[in-house]
């Protein structure tokens, strides 16, 4: 069949076709292959009480021995009813195996293939595509939207609801693998049973990335001109313990990076190609608002701006008080700013 976008594998997975006798599940987002992987095999099983029902293979084992694949798949279940084939794949290529299985009669059993990050040119992942009885579903990691679902889907089976602050808090701190996202909330589920809902103090007491990420948002929310989310910003930090003065020394250490990586750009390197070259100075989540950033802040202009941040992290030392007023001060200041200037 043809390839499967990353949109269309829930609806492929709520319905499979029924002439597609082998799936490739594969991407870099290994926790969201495994998880899908899951939800096929318990489709595909569903019902069934036969303990040999489901057979477990190494791809390498299967590369040794390319005929096993299609015997194991059209071996009749000793009390009848579904059978499941599921293959762990290697570094050996199983083209010959999967070959002789689409090539034959149809199979009484789903084979389920799990794999890595495969490129388009994958033998494996150009057979299942070009297959008319093969299916190959891409995990990528979540794309927009799918973070939400997570969230809602967990909160929905545990019976909570979440204050928007805590909602914004837990999605930007949770990372990009999926079964390691959900484990996370259902962790956060857990710490909140017997609440009616979630609230940014809980996400920041189970969540671990939560504090840092947060000071995160501030800091590029101030550097994008957006005032109204850094208030909120620093008004959940504050809620969680976290000062002004320290978003101010986050604002820092990112005004010092930005101006080290503005000198290529004005030297007449594209934004996009020196965050490029230096993306790993940056939390993945960062990394567009670090670009336009680095676009619209001048260095001269970056240059008075980490003597403004370092003067309120020397205020800050000097008296606890007066520093927490200066560093809100600051960061506010720094926000309009970015706002009047031209971009």
């Amino acid at each position: 069949m043809v390839a499967i976008k990353a949109s269309g594998v829930d609806a492929f997975l709520a319905r499979p076709p029924a002439e597609v006798c082998a799936v490739l599940i594969y991407g870099p987002d290994a926790g969201l292959v495994a998880e899908r992987a899951e939800r096929l095999a318990a489709r595909a099983l569903e019902g069934s009480d036969d303990p040999f029902a489901l057979v477990r293979l190494e791809g390498d084992d299967v590369a040794s021995d390319p005929g096993r694949l299609a015997d194991e798949a059209r071996t009749i279940a000793l009390f009848g009813g579904k059978r499941l084939i599921r293959v762990k794949v290697g570094g050996r290529a199983l083209n010959l195996a999967l070959e002789g299985l689409l090539g034959g009669p149809q199979p009484d059993a789903l084979t389920l293939l799990e794999a890595g990050d495969l490129k388009k040119t994958n033998p494996l992942r150009t057979l299942c595509e070009k297959s008319p009885r093969a299916a190959a579903l891409p995990c990528y990691p979540d794309e927009a939207g799918a973070r939400e679902r997570l969230i809602d889907e967990e909160l929905r089976a545990a019976g909570l609801g979440i204050a928007p602050e805590a909602r914004a808090l837990l999605s930007a701190s949770l990372g990009p693998d999926r079964l390691a996202a959900r484990g996370e909330v259902r962790k956060l589920c857990l710490y909140a049973m017997g609440q009616s809902r979630i609230e940014a103090d809980d996400v920041a007491a189970v969540i671990p990335e939560a504090g840092d990420v947060g000071q995160d948002a501030a800091v590029d929310a101030a550097f994008a001109g957006r005032a109204g989310d850094l208030v909120a910003a620093l008004k959940t930090l504050r809620a969680n313990g976290t000062p002004p003065s320290v978003v101010v020394g986050a604002a820092l250490r990112h005004a010092l990076t930005l101006h080290r990586l503005r000198a290529d750009v004005e030297a007449g390197r594209g934004a996009r190609q020196v965050m490029e070259a230096n993306g790993f100075l940056f939390h993945f989540r960062r990394k567009d608002a670090a670009e336009k950033a680095l676009g619209a802040w001048t260095g001269e202009r970056l240059e008075q701006t980490i003597v403004r941040l370092g003067d309120a992290v020397a205020a800050g030392r000097r008296t606890a008080g007066l520093g927490e007023a200066v560093a809100e001060r600051v960061l506010l200041g720094l926000a309009i700013e970015a706002a009047r200037r031209p971009r």
